[in-house]
């Protein structure tokens, strides 16, 4: 790290840093909180991270009291080498959830939709699996405690564009079973959110990507956000990156279908998340625009559920306490801490973080455009070094959560794709021999063992590693690339070839072998 030796530098040394690492710095309010040399600090650890994890760029903005106090970017936008900006867009992921927020929040206030009021009333279709979904309502979807399951995000594996695609999507959840009944705990699911951007784009007769660009977007000057991928990459977004096989990062198109829209698909740049961070901080206003009145930022910052601990979740956003401000050593209580509201949003290829503390008005918005699907922890520990970083403390090192099925799921799935091709070249040796030259493999035996390596194929990506890490297959070939380009011919073989594999090796079983004749 190169974190210390900034450690004694004052404002000047400060500003003269941010400039050299292509970041800029605005004086703060005489009350900040923030010490001058922590942008410096900040920028350093930025690109040190940039420099071992090898990320492509990043871009980071802070804001106090209404004021962009530093802004700095990093790296490279995509292949071409275009360097990354503060206002070039990033494929937000889940930080989208805060964007959807304002807007039902925006329809609370115009009277067309009330919080405890079951979805049936604006969406009478509506329905699930389970019965209990009738008694869903609004503030049920804001707080993530519907009972819907992290499981139902089909859409993540479509690419479905168009403003029909959201109520489809919507509509296909007609299919899914509850996990609990609504407002008994919290459960995270997108599909939350994504029933909440069909009841804005439902109430205000307005698709929700317009109703977006008119009503949130444009009042908070965000230039650079876009509800829909053709937009922003009429706009430059930045290409996404993922770590492939642990070992390098690829560009990598992953979907971002309009379905996900309201939780996960919309895009924005670290400079126009700044604005919405500004506007939420000062109660609904970003400079002579209101978005919502005081008495709505405040419910969106109350924890609805608990999480776990002392970990809540409002409207969007989670709240913990602010521990990264305090020196771990000390061991403060958690009422002795300021409170922090937070996001991360994670895709395939992106990672970004939004923070927010309203006791110091202080807003903290990172884009990364790169993600580590076999490890997000790495890049997860960036978001709380930031917060440490400006509030006086040191970086702590990276601990990996990840178990190793999830870090070596690449390797799983390449172990998984030679077995299948094995057993293909076995199969095919046995059928196109002469049987009396086949002595190690039987074809009875070949056919049970072949059937065993297919059952425990399916076994694992149908019904193991979703169940694990609470998703579907679609998903996991779609948000983990590497793991796709294996599992993919797997499938093809285990679901394709047994029945014709076993009918011809039985039938060769049969077969009486030819006897070589004496010449």
């Amino acid at each position: 790290m190169r974190v210390s030796r900034w450690s004694s530098r004052g404002l000047v040394s400060c500003v003269l840093a941010a400039a050299v690492l292509g970041g800029s710095t605005t004086p703060a309010p005489d009350n900040a909180v923030i010490a001058g040399s922590a942008y410096g600090e900040l920028d350093a650890f930025l690109q040190d991270q940039l420099g071992i994890l090898g990320i492509p760029g990043a871009a980071v903005v802070v804001v106090q009291h209404g004021v962009q106090v530093h802004s700095a970017a990093f790296g490279r936008a995509d292949d071409s080498g275009r360097p990354m900006t503060v206002r070039t867009p990033v494929l937000l992921a889940s930080t989208s959830k805060s964007l959807t927020t304002i807007a039902v929040m925006q329809q609370v206030e115009a009277g067309r939709l009330e919080l405890d009021e079951p979805v049936r009333t604006y969406l009478p279709w509506f329905a699930l699996k389970d019965s209990r979904a009738s008694g869903i309502s609004v503030r049920h979807l804001l707080h993530q405690s519907s009972g819907m399951s992290s499981a139902d995000t089909a859409f993540e594996g479509s690419d479905a564009q168009g403003p029909e695609a959201l109520e489809d999507g919507v509509r296909a959840l007609s299919g899914s079973p509850l996990a609990r009944s609504p407002g008994e705990a919290f459960g995270y699911a997108n599909a939350n959110y994504n029933i909440l951007g069909l009841l804005v784009q439902t109430v205000s007769g307005q698709p929700f990507g317009d109703y977006m660009r008119q009503h949130i977007f444009g009042p908070l000057n965000m230039t650079h956000s876009h509800p829909t991928q053709a937009a922003a990459r009429a706009d430059n977004v930045a290409a996404g990156y993922s770590l492939w096989f642990g070992s390098f990062w690829r560009q990598t198109d992953v979907p971002a279908p309009s379905t996900g829209m309201p939780s996960t698909t919309m895009y924005s740049s670290a400079e126009d998340l700044g604005h919405e961070l500004t506007a939420l901080l000062g109660q609904g206003r970003y400079g002579d625009a209101r978005i919502l009145q005081p008495h709505s930022v405040n419910a969106m910052f109350e924890p609805g559920v608990q999480v776990d601990g002392s970990k809540g979740y409002g409207m969007g956003w989670f709240t913990r306490p602010l521990m990264e401000s305090a020196d771990s050593a000390k061991q403060p209580q958690d009422s002795e801490l300021p409170l922090l509201l937070e996001h991360q949003g994670e895709w395939g290829n992106s990672h970004t973080y939004l923070a927010m503390i309203p006791d110091s008005g202080i807003g903290i918005a990172l884009v990364i455009n790169a993600n580590d699907t076999s490890a997000p922890s790495r890049l997860k520990a960036i978001d709380g070094n930031v917060l440490r970083i400006l509030h006086g403390q040191s970086p702590v090192p990276t601990m990996v959560q990840e178990d190793w099925l999830q870090r070596y799921s690449w390797a799983v799935a390449l172990g998984l794709l030679l077995a299948e091709l094995l057993s293909l070249w076995l199969s095919l040796s046995v059928l196109l021999r002469d049987r009396g030259r086949s002595r190690t493999w039987k074809p009875p035996t070949l056919a049970v063992s072949a059937l065993l390596l297919d059952a425990f194929a399916l076994w694992l990506c149908f019904l193991y590693a979703p169940a694990r890490f609470d998703t579907n297959v679609a998903v996991i070939i779609r948000q983990f690339p590497d793991v796709g380009i294996s599992l993919v011919p797997v499938l093809v073989l285990a679901v394709l070839w047994p029945i014709p594999r076993t009918a011809l090796l039985l039938w060769r079983a049969r077969t009486p072998s030819k006897v070589s004749q004496p010449r």
